[in-house]
């Protein structure tokens, strides 16, 4: 008997080929506008590690790759921050959105994502490629003012910072403490901000675990 493949782009209709711009899902299951074809998919969550540059997402970034190895795949954002991804318009939806289809088809092999990288859920919960994901959890790594202003100060010039856009990064990092649940890194050891991470991403992962890698099994919402 002949089986229908699932192509790795959630957004392309196995059945017609048909690219969906407004990708169509119910639940744990695709759905095509133009033929009606349906078929599964792992809808898993997705982890938002974010917070100011300088906050300490690229330094906590591959040590909780190495305590989640197996579990989970930690991704820093900005290699994908090139080319015709890199645009003016305001929250960078190709960009995100980009980062969205990478996240579900990685997904799909069974291991949730958290990606490291500065980010608002204004920019990421309102595009098409949402659907893919049951939750998208945030958490910001933050530091006071000062920290932060010496920290951005003390990078190398190819990453032209300069001080209106260090003041511009400012205002980010009072305004996300706002908006997500965040971790103080300005006097917090490595270790300990690695383990918070790592326990606020397990704990979400919760009994979802259990069914990562058995694809009969449909993905609880955590």
């Amino acid at each position: 008997m002949s089986t229908v493949p699932v192509a790795l782009d959630l957004r392309i209709c196995p059945a017609c080929g048909d690219r969906a711009s407004c990708p169509q899902a119910d639940g744990d299951t695709l759905w095509c506008a133009v033929c009606g074809h349906r078929w599964p998919f792992r809808r898993l969550p997705l982890f938002a590690l974010t917070g100011p540059s300088a906050g300490g997402k690229s330094t906590v970034g591959p040590k909780l790759a190495q305590r989640l190895a197996g579990e989970a795949v930690v991704l820093e954002q900005d290699v994908l921050w090139t080319g015709a991804l890199r645009d003016d318009v305001p929250g960078n939806p190709a960009f995100r959105g980009a980062w969205l289809r990478m996240a579900a088809m990685l997904h799909q092999n069974g291991r949730p994502v958290v990606l490291c990288g500065t980010v608002a859920p204004q920019e990421l919960e309102p595009l098409p490629e949402r659907v893919f994901f049951s939750e998208v959890h945030y958490l910001a790594l933050v530091a006071d003012d000062d920290t932060l202003r010496r920290r951005l100060r003390a990078r190398p010039a190819w990453r032209e910072w300069d001080e209106p856009r260090i003041e511009e990064m400012l205002e980010f990092n009072l305004w996300i403490r706002g908006q997500v649940e965040s971790i103080d890194t300005t006097d917090a050891r490595l270790g300990d901000v690695v383990t918070a991470v790592e326990d606020w991403v397990r704990s979400r992962i919760g009994s979802d675990l259990a069914t990562l890698h058995d694809p009969s099994v449909r993905t609880r919402s955590s």
